[in-house]
């Protein structure tokens, strides 16, 4: 077996470090440097294949897609910081008020268009969190719906295009982002139909749980109401279709894309007279620091990647996952991958599971001729699921982290249950039909 004993030991040692709560960066790093160092005393390691990781620092940092993170992470700052996405949630509320259910159909359809320009999970779940759950629970809504309802249209984030998942995913499997932005619409829509429906159903079956908004409630009428529908709704919209579309299209890279996004975003908060210093300074700090942090796991999981790789770790995952695959199917390889992520995704973040887990997974899939867009799309969806399963998903706790005093913890945990069960629904749909992500793909690629 070689060294391969000793890479198995460094990945089991890796989860017990992590499990002590050290930062996963640092994780990363004081793994690497102790197997690396056993691997060398026992004449296992070789110490020349350090004199790699220059050229993959700075192949990393020359990367031009993954520039695309503080872009897309800049404009949906500025939404947040200036109160667009205060007043979008607003002004949607008023729409769909009358209606039974109404309240709970604006947090998905918000969280829907929110997805589409933070890209942030946090972001969107905090700032829905603080303004529609105080709604909800004064109308009389059900507690576990309003909670439920947040969370899961919150995390839509993690998968609706400019997704920082799909992001990082696609410079961790080596497939286009415009791919991955392109395979993943379709199951971001899915889901976030399933939620209104879900909502709708509620609502129509339950008329106490989710009832309409008074009228005094409604008070937004006529050419007011137009105007606030145009600079709330209409305005950022067409920025949303203009990013993605020319990403899309061909027009422009995601980075290109991100950028004008950026832009744009700066002109609608200044077009609101929303635009100021403050503002700016807080959004460029929130995207500083996300970035770095990014950069920083990139940077420590590549020292943990090589001397992993050099004890023969990859190899041995690689060939354990391929003979699953060609003996059992490649629907045991894709259990078994989407156990893995779904596993990892209750107790890590996206970035952290993407360079720990892809690396390893990518190359099986390679090796058994499936999709990588699909399959990128597909662990997108579970990580997706993953954040919001109790007992410790991660968007569970930035609920939780604003959310009133008469809302327990235990009915927050309890309130995802019914999203998680359609979340793994749409899972298995986007698996048995792969034509979800790819037919998008196809059609893009041929404009």
């Amino acid at each position: 077996m070689g060294s391969e004993w000793l890479a198995l030991l460094m990945f089991v040692g890796f989860f017990f470090i992590l499990l002590s709560g050290y930062p996963v960066a640092y994780s990363f790093v004081a793994t690497a440097l102790v197997f690396g160092l056993a691997g060398l005393a026992l004449g296992e390691f070789n110490l020349n294949r350090l004199l790699l990781l220059p050229n993959i620092w700075f192949g990393t940092m020359s990367n031009f897609t993954l520039l695309a993170i503080p872009f897309f992470v800049f404009l949906g700052t500025v939404f947040e910081k200036s109160g667009l996405a205060e007043e979008l949630l607003e002004t949607v509320g008023v729409l769909l008020g009358a209606l039974r259910g109404g309240l709970a159909l604006t947090v998905v359809i918000v969280g829907t268009l929110l997805a589409a320009t933070t890209g942030v999970v946090a972001a969107t779940i905090i700032v829905m969190g603080l303004l529609s759950l105080p709604i909800m629970l004064k109308y009389g809504y059900d507690k576990q719906l309003a909670a439920g309802v947040i969370v899961a249209a919150g995390t839509l984030a993690q998968l609706i295009p400019p997704s920082l998942v799909l992001v990082v995913l696609s410079d961790q499997i080596g497939v286009g982002v415009g791919d991955l932005f392109a395979g993943a619409l379709i199951p971001g829509l899915m889901l976030a139909t399933a939620y209104g429906l879900y909502v709708l159903v509620v609502a129509w079956l339950r008329p106490n749980a989710a009832p309409a908004l008074p009228p005094a409630a409604r008070s937004l009428k006529g050419p007011e109401l137009a105007r606030r529908v145009i600079r709330s709704v209409v305005a950022p919209s067409f920025l949303i279709f203009a990013v993605l579309g020319s990403i899309f299209f061909g027009i422009a890279t995601p980075t290109e894309a991100g950028g004008i996004g950026a832009l744009g975003a700066c002109i609608l908060a200044g077009l609101t007279g929303r635009l100021n210093l403050k503002m700016l300074k807080e959004a460029a700090n929130s995207t500083a620091r996300l970035t770095a942090l990014v950069v920083n796991i990139l940077f420590c999981s590549s020292l943990f990647s090589l001397v992993f790789d050099e004890l023969g770790g990859k190899r041995l995952v690689t060939d354990l996952l391929v003979g699953m695959g060609s003996a059992q199917g490649v629907i045991a390889f894709m259990i078994v991958a989407n156990l893995i992520i779904f596993v990892l995704g209750i107790f890590l973040e996206f970035t952290e599971i993407a360079f720990i887990a892809m690396p390893l997974l990518a190359p099986a899939a390679v090796a058994l001729n499936i999709p990588l867009v699909w399959f990128g799309v597909v662990m997108a969806i579970n990580l997706q699921t993953a954040f919001i399963s109790p007992p410790v998903g991660f968007s569970l706790f930035y609920l939780q982290s604003v959310a009133p005093k008469e809302l327990s913890t235990i009915e927050i945990h309890k309130s995802a249950i019914p999203f998680v069960v359609l979340q793994v629904i749409v899972l298995i749909l986007v698996i048995a039909f792969p034509e979800t992500v790819m037919w998008l793909v196809r059609v893009f690629n041929q404009i």
